[in-house]
């Protein structure tokens, strides 16, 4: 990992992930937030939630930061991580977009 300090937002995104809690996995996201998973789109939180149920805690999946660095923005992210459960299981980058002490944007590729 680089010595950049994974910011807040993206902390608990694993962190309420690797734990199974829903509602504080949702409470890291803005009520605009924009998800794309392999060009599978989700919209607001609703469709982040439905996310969640299909491809991550309801999948039991397990995140392990590799490493973190700045993206293209001032509020942007990519973190690789290491990806385990009962879904997809392997390593690969998220791209982040923070707004404030939440996430706006999440891209999966």
């Amino acid at each position: 990992m680089t010595d950049i300090q994974l910011p807040a937002p993206i902390r608990e995104f694993i962190e309420a992930t690797n734990a199974g809690d829903t509602d504080r996995f949702l409470s890291v996201f803005t009520e605009d937030a924009f998800l794309s998973d392999w060009g599978r789109e989700f919209n607001g939180i609703d469709g982040v939630g439905r996310w969640n149920q299909t491809d991550n805690i309801g999948m039991e999946s397990r995140f392990e930061v590799v490493g973190v660095e700045a993206g293209d923005g001032p509020d942007e992210w990519i973190a690789t991580l290491r990806v385990s459960g009962n879904g997809f299981n392997g390593t690969g980058p998220m791209k982040f977009r923070l707004r404030g002490d939440k996430i706006a944007r999440l891209v999966i590729e």
